[in-house]
């Protein structure tokens, strides 16, 4: 009796019990089949292996009753909240005119009008605005969606990758930018296209939904345009799915380079120019090493005699180096940048300056310096907003420099690369949003093992600080990602019903520089669960909130954090969203895209790997009588980087749970994968759902 009492304690206390009238949450069964691995010294039971075959008709029903059973009962359970949903249209369906972009003496620009379900490509000749490319017509449902638009040199053709359903395999239109007439036949089953320098071929990436299946390495094809498919030559491979090679053409200068990399480490080759067929067919051997680690980075850039270097190499906030054109191996590169105590993350050349864009705790900033790397100054902004991109124009000598604020989505200045004189370039008018009553705050805390963390606080500055605020913070802790605030889109609504957007930066991301990263990866990712865990305390402690007031949001990489707080803290909060999520961390790797991977969470195919991952993995660590609380855990059926199986077993596993006492709900998209490529009015739809969800459970 007295454990009974016990165990019947703990569930009270860890479910944050929601006492409202709702039906009894009784979602379809899920049988348990076990499987049992034996992996070095462990045996791992995997209960619900059979959802991972998505293409057994049986999974499928699962699938779709899971997800009808979430809409069905959060439809009829849940608040509406009366005006949401047309104040979210009026951000994503309106129209929107993108900032121009240059090629050469060329104008391009995204459109979409109001109530059409994808953006179009359009150019500007003679002041007049002409559509060059429209994904309709190639798909009249709207779920087809443009990718990628590469241009040639001088802009007058372009290859324009479309996407399915999200599925992220790219067919290829190869198109006139004058008038937007088809010039060669579509190519399909890439993920990528580079024009060679004469502008006659293109290096293809091939990668098919079989390849991604079963996870063979991408093919790199050189391909002359208008020739058949089969006439194609093949480059590279690489052996090891987790690596991947590239190879491009320097755009002025007679070289190409060739790469071989895995997400955080690469080999260099530099060579003549070898874009042309008969060089091809020749055999045209790699003819220099010019840099090869198996720790370090090392990104080229040829500008005439000299070729610079952005790299990590003994550098983890990054520096550029600089070698002679006729000299360019490892021995040979110079400091011209040396690392600082701040993140460079970019740069760019005008015809008097080297401008270098950095981070110093998490905000940017932009310095400038001489051709010859001595410093001349910090680049005094045009306003108060932060500094999001910068891209150079060489026919005009022109930086054009992207701001966002919290209620501007895109301001564009340009900058005279000569004068470094501001002007007023572009700004995106077509949406009206009054913040003035929201503020932004950058807090810091101490994370569990003492480490200095930001955070940003969005709130309305009349809220009071008196521990009953809602919050929804957003995390992801992974692959050197930098979370910062920005224009806040479907936010707003929250901000402006009283809740509290908090965004919080923890170790994984890349705010601090490759030592940050490395703080949350590999046999650290625990320090990126940690770091939530106690930015959540510190709301609690500074009063801006309680834990039946907070919610959670995370995805892909950050599906772990969710996954973790849940299964780790899950007093913390009231309920969190877990989109299209990593999940059980012993099988990614053997799933579409995984492999690539390795590098950041390390593999269960390695002992010492496999020890650190089942002490966080949140599939593998849910503990018998400890709750969560209510998740509402997302996947895309076409997903082709994190396989829906990790969403499905996840819900499956905690609803079949004993002492899970707070809904799970599995919601699946069936017709868009990694969060890309949905239409309009599917993606308002899921948004004003989500917010439904959270709104409701922390009690909005």
């Amino acid at each position: 009796m007295k454990l009974k009492s016990f165990y019947l304690i703990v569930l009270l206390v860890v479910s944050n019990i929601t006492l409202k009238s709702m039906e009894e949450f009784n979602p379809p069964s899920t049988e348990a089949i076990p499987v049992v691995d034996t992996l070095f010294n462990y045996q791992i039971i995997d209960n619900y292996r059979w959802l991972e075959d998505k293409k057994d008709p049986k999974v499928f029903e699962w699938s779709q009753a899971q997800h009808n059973y979430t809409i069905n009962y959060i439809n009829k359970n849940f608040k509406q909240y009366p005006g949401m949903k047309d104040e979210i249209r009026a951000i994503y369906d309106r129209d929107n005119i993108s900032a121009p972009f240059f090629k050469h003496d060329r104008e391009f620009f995204y459109k979409k009008i109001r109530g059409e379900q994808q953006s179009k490509i359009y150019t500007r000749i003679k002041n007049k605005e002409v559509l060059i490319f429209d994904p309709i017509k190639i798909d009249p449902t709207g779920k087809t969606a443009i990718t990628s638009f590469v241009l040639t040199k001088k802009g007058d053709k372009a290859a324009v990758g479309v996407q399915f359903q999200g599925n992220e395999v790219n067919t290829f239109y190869i198109i006139d930018t004058k008038t937007g007439k088809q010039i060669a036949e579509p190519l399909s089953g890439l993920s990528s296209w580079a024009w060679t320098q004469d502008e006659k071929g293109a290096y293809l990436w091939e990668r098919t939904r079989e390849m991604l299946e079963k996870q063979i390495p991408t093919k790199t094809y050189y391909h002359k345009i208008g020739d058949n498919r089969k006439e194609d030559i093949l480059l590279m491979q690489p052996s090891d799915p987790k690596d991947f090679e590239n190879i491009w053409d320097a755009e002025d200068e007679p070289y190409t380079i060739m790469e071989e990399a895995d997400f955080w480490s690469n080999t260099l080759y530099i060579m003549p120019l070898v874009s042309t067929k008969a060089s091809l067919n020749n055999g045209t051997a790699w003819t220099k090493k010019i840099f090869s680690s198996k720790e370090f980075k090392a990104t080229p850039d040829i500008r005439k005699d000299k070729i610079y270097f952005m790299t990590n190499h003994n550098a983890p906030n990054w520096k550029v180096m600089v070698a002679d054109i006729t000299t360019p191996e490892f021995e040979n590169w110079k400091d011209f940048y040396p690392e600082k105590d701040t993140k460079l993350e970019r740069y760019a050349f005008t015809s008097d300056y080297f401008l270098a864009y950095y981070r110093k705790d998490v905000l940017a900033h932009i310095d400038v310096y001489d051709l010859n790397g001595n410093f001349i100054r910090n680049l005094e902004m045009p306003e108060t907003a932060e500094p999001s991109s910068m891209s150079y124009h060489k026919l005009t000598n022109t930086i054009y420099i992207s701001f966002t604020s919290v209620d501007v989505p895109t301001k564009i200045y340009s900058l005279n690369g000569k004068t470094l004189q501001w002007k007023f370039f572009w700004q995106d008018t077509t949406i009206k949003v009054d913040a003035k009553d929201i503020i932004v705050e950058q807090k810091f805390y101490n994370s569990l093992d003492g480490t200095r963390v930001p955070l940003f606080i969005i709130r309305k500055k009349d809220i009071q600080l008196d521990g009953n605020n809602p919050v929804l913070m957003y995390g992801y802790g992974g692959f050197n990602n930098v979370v910062k605030p920005g224009f806040l889109n479907h936010y707003l609504s929250f901000i402006n019903r009283g809740g509290i957007y908090v965004l919080s930066c923890l170790r994984g991301g890349g705010e601090y520089g490759e030592i940050w990263h490395q703080g949350g990866m590999l046999k650290n990712k625990q320090n990126t669960i940690s770091d939530c865990i106690a930015a959540c305390e510190f709301l609690i402690n500074e009063k801006y909130t309680n834990p039946k007031r907070i919610a959670l949001r995370g995805g892909s990489n950050g599906g772990i954090l969710i996954g973790g707080m849940a299964v780790q803290r899950p007093d913390l909060f009231n309920a969190a969203v877990c989109a299209v999520p990593l999940l059980d961390m012993v099988r990614y790797h053997k799933f579409l895209m995984g492999p690539y991977w390795i590098p950041e969470y390390g593999s269960a195919d390695v002992k010492d790997d496999l020890d650190y991952i089942l002490t966080y993995s949140p599939y593998h660590n849910i503990r018998y009588g400890l709750g969560t609380p209510s998740l509402l855990v997302k996947a895309g059926e076409n997903d082709a980087r994190v396989d829906p199986l990790h969403a499905k077993k996840f819900a499956a596993a905690l609803q079949n749970h004993k002492g899970q006492v707070e809904p799970v709900f599995l919601h699946i998209d069936f017709e868009s994968g990694h969060g890309s490529g949905q239409a309009i009015d599917q993606m308002i739809d899921n948004l004003y759902f989500e917010l439904r969800y959270i709104m409701d459970r922390i009690g909005m």
